[in-house]
């Protein structure tokens, strides 16, 4: 995980630690579909609120395995033929605390319950308007793809068992490219994190 050099993958996890967003690219899996991405472990409804304005896709909740088995969250895929393959849980919502459950601050709130220390299955209900990942256990190396960039980074510095992810689209609906955000980046301090850059050479 160091193809960055140590001082930017540094920078990239401080930025993490402090609440910041990045821009995921390099999916393997999506043709190059870009995400944001931020700790879950530092959600706030501003930046749930952030993510539905300006990448308008779908708000996950990316888990590692354990975490997810820890809450029973189970897969949604039966391991049939008609399956996905996308690795979604069945969604949740926080027990108590929310109102309709798909505002910024009851997505956020969720997001706050599902990823607290003494989290457990029963302060959650199913379904809800958060939907979650399960990560690979075996990472980027079995699967290259945001959701476990993400988990990937949260582990190396300490961030806790999960980020939130939202699929950037442009204003007229079709998949945002690297080129569409550029600018965006630096004016909104989301640095883009090439997944390719985080796998271990």
């Amino acid at each position: 995980m160091n193809a960055f050099g140590d001082s930017a993958l540094d920078a990239i996890g401080q930025h993490l630690a402090d609440g910041g967003l990045i821009i995921l690219a390099g999916d393997a899996l999506r043709d190059g579909d870009l995400d944001f991405a931020m700790a879950a472990s530092r959600v706030t409804p501003q930046a749930i609120n952030f993510m539905a304005r300006h990448g308008r896709g779908l708000i996950c909740l990316g888990l590692t395995q354990p975490r997810a088995w820890k809450l029973g969250i189970t897969p949604q895929n039966s391991g049939e033929g008609g399956d996905s393959g996308r690795p979604f849980g069945v969604s949740i919502e926080a027990r108590h605390g929310v109102e309709t459950g798909i505002s910024a601050h009851d997505r956020a709130h969720t997001i706050a319950v599902a990823m607290a220390p003494d989290a457990r299955a029963a302060d959650l209900v199913k379904p809800g308007h958060v939907f979650p990942l399960i990560a690979n256990p075996e990472g980027l190396a079995a699967r290259r793809s945001t959701l476990e960039a993400g988990i990937a980074l949260c582990d190396r510095f300490d961030l806790g068992e999960g980020v939130v992810l939202c699929a950037i689209m442009r204003d007229d609906g079709t998949m945002a490219r690297r080129a569409d955000m550029e600018g965006f980046a630096t004016e909104h301090d989301t640095p883009i994190v090439d997944i390719g850059n985080l796998l271990v050479g």
